[in-house]
């Protein structure tokens, strides 16, 4: 090949480069001028809720209570004890048995008892008979004297064994009384009315003054013994209505307070209130065992949401508002916490949402403010899944 037409062929080739590198130049140009697509937004969450996740805040009667406990006891109730010493002969009643007050319950061996009676029946009879001689001889004596037969320290003397004699006949009644009380208290009687809870003593035991023998419960009037917080004290008053539910019973049953100890318990800086409850029927017993709501304060007619929709960060209360098919954090005001017959932990609402006003009742957590919401329908009982 001549030197003019390799040349030649260079010249072509690197024209053709120049253009080939051009021509990507100016691609590159046009696609950077074109538009950049642009991606969908991101849609915001949708959240579902279940219907027992949700409620409408409504008015309700609201109540702070005091929740205590305790057990049963007999207002009245009788330990009934010997008086003295001796063989038990018979007892008349046992556990459960009704019994009147006055009525015969124990009866002891009287024979020793019977035999001091005539003892002193016979000390008092002779004692008497000395009196009645230095009464006789008192009165010959003071004649005498008076006539100047005798000296008056033989009248003085007369008088004097008069005076023994008399102080003997009373020392001798004393002593009969003694023996006839005792003779008596061989008869034990029931103090008061009620039942037998104990029976502590069998036939043929011997037994001492102040030994225990039966134990009598009259259940037509009950107390339950309850500590309250002394922070609490001043919110209970004689009369105030108390609402018991005891274990054994399907209902609950009303008392009142009866007293208030005025003493504070040094251990638990605590103070005993007794509840008084009215048992006509007899259901209730000695020994049940219970808890007993005791109204502090009360709101009538007030927003109430249970404890469990309220939440709280360092300087807000709120809840979260389901409105417009989306939810809404929403700033409440608090007022009385207690029960309002659907939840034992309940608030009052004071302001932030509307009688009617739907809200998050359970604590899901941080909820996106503004996200759709969706609430599914209760399925029916007895459905299938």
């Amino acid at each position: 090949m001549t030197m003019p037409k390799r040349r030649k062929l260079w010249i072509a080739i690197a024209v053709v480069g120049i253009a080939a590198v051009l021509g990507m130049f100016l691609m590159a140009q046009r696609k950077a001028a074109l538009p950049v697509p642009q991606k969908p937004a991101a849609a915001a969450p949708s959240l579902e809720f279940l219907a027992s996740d949700v409620m409408r805040v409504t008015p309700h009667d609201l109540r702070d209570v005091l929740t205590l406990s305790g057990a049963l006891r007999a207002v009245n109730q009788a330990q009934v004890k010997a008086r003295v010493s001796g063989e038990v002969r018979e007892v008349l009643v046992r556990e459960g048995a009704s019994v009147s007050s006055g009525q015969v319950i124990v009866k002891m061996d009287t024979s020793e008892y019977r035999a001091r009676v005539n003892q002193a029946l016979g000390s008092q009879v002779a004692a008497q008979g000395q009196l009645d001689i230095a009464s006789k001889t008192r009165a010959n004596n003071k004649v005498l004297v008076e006539k100047g037969f005798i000296s008056k320290n033989a009248f003085d003397n007369a008088a004097s064994q008069y005076d023994i004699a008399k102080a003997n006949v009373d020392s001798a009644n004393g002593a009969l009384d003694v023996a006839r009380k005792a003779l008596s208290d061989t008869v034990i009687r029931a103090p008061i009315s009620g039942l037998i809870s104990r029976r502590s003593v069998e036939p043929g035991e011997k037994v001492s003054p102040d030994n225990n023998l039966l134990e009598i419960v009259d259940l037509q009037q009950m107390e339950m013994a309850a500590a309250v917080p002394t922070s609490n004290i001043l919110s209970v008053a004689l009369g105030q209505e108390v609402r018991l539910t005891l274990d054994g019973l399907p209902a609950p049953v009303i008392g009142k307070v009866a007293r208030i100890n005025p003493s504070i318990e040094t251990g638990s800086r605590s103070i005993m209130v007794y509840i008084q409850i009215d048992n006509p029927q007899g259901l209730l017993r000695a020994g049940m065992f219970g808890e007993a709501q005791l109204t502090l304060s009360r709101k009538n007619g007030v927003l109430t949401a249970p404890q469990s929709a309220i939440q709280s960060d360092a300087s807000d209360n709120y809840v979260y508002l389901i409105e417009n098919g989306k939810v809404q954090r929403r700033s409440v005001a608090l007022g009385l916490r207690g029960t309002d017959g659907d939840s034992s932990n309940a608030v009052e609402i004071v302001s932030g949402v509307s009688n009617g006003a739907r809200i998050v009742k359970v604590n899901l957590g941080n909820l996106p403010d503004g996200a759709s919401v969706r609430v599914l329908a209760a399925k029916p009982v007895g459905g299938k899944g």
